[in-house]
C-alpha cells in the first residue's frame, strides 16, 4: 500500500466518523467500535479519535449529557446509569450527567408518576395488578423507594 492509498483510507475513515457524528453524538468507545469495522489498525482509529476530540467533534461529556436528558424522560435513574455505564464512561461524568438530567426533567418521583400515568392511568385494583405496575416501573429503572412513595401518595401527582 502506498502512502497515498493510506492517506485516502484515513480520509475515508475520517469522513465515516464525521458522517456518524453528524447524525448523533457517540461515546468515544462506541465510535471506536464502529470505525474498527472499517480499519483493523487500532492505532489509526485512536489517532483519528484523538483528532476528533481535539477539534470538538467528539465529546464524551456531550454524549453523556444528551443521552441522560433523552432517557431520563422515560426511565429512572438506575436505567439511565446502566446505559451510560455500558459506554465505558467515567463514573464522575455519569454522575454529572444524571444530576443535570434530573434538574431538567424533575424529580425521580415526578418522572415515575408521569411514566405510570401514561402507561396505566389508574391505581391498581388488586395485588396482581399492583405487582404488574411495580414490575413495569422497576424495569424502567425506578427504585423501590420511589415506587413506595408513589403508592403512599395514592398515585396523585407529586407537589414538587
Amino acid at each position: 500500500m502506498t502512502k497515498t492509498e493510506s492517506a485516502r483510507g484515513v480520509r475515508s475513515l475520517k469522513s465515516r466518523a464525521i458522517a456518524a457524528l453528524a447524525r448523533r453524538d457517540y461515546s468515544r468507545a462506541e465510535l471506536a467500535q464502529k470505525l474498527s469495522e472499517h480499519e483493523p489498525d487500532q492505532q489509526v482509529v485512536a489517532s483519528l479519535l484523538d483528532e476528533l476530540t481535539q477539534k470538538g467533534f467528539l465529546s464524551n461529556e456531550r454524549f453523556a449529557l444528551a443521552t441522560a436528558r433523552r432517557l431520563s424522560v422515560r426511565y429512572g435513574r438506575a436505567r439511565v446509569e446502566q446505559t451510560l455505564s455500558a459506554h465505558n464512561l467515567d463514573r464522575d461524568l455519569i454522575e454529572q450527567a444524571l444530576d443535570s438530567a434530573s434538574q431538567e426533567n424533575g424529580s425521580e418521583l415526578k418522572r415515575a408518576f408521569e411514566v405510570w400515568q401514561k402507561r396505566f392511568g389508574q391505581p391498581p385494583a388488586d395485588l396482581p395488578q399492583k405487582a404488574k405496575q411495580f414490575r413495569f416501573l422497576t424495569a424502567r429503572g425506578f427504585s423501590p423507594d420511589v415506587l413506595r412513595r408513589l403508592e403512599a401518595m395514592r398515585y396523585m401527582p407529586p407537589n414538587e
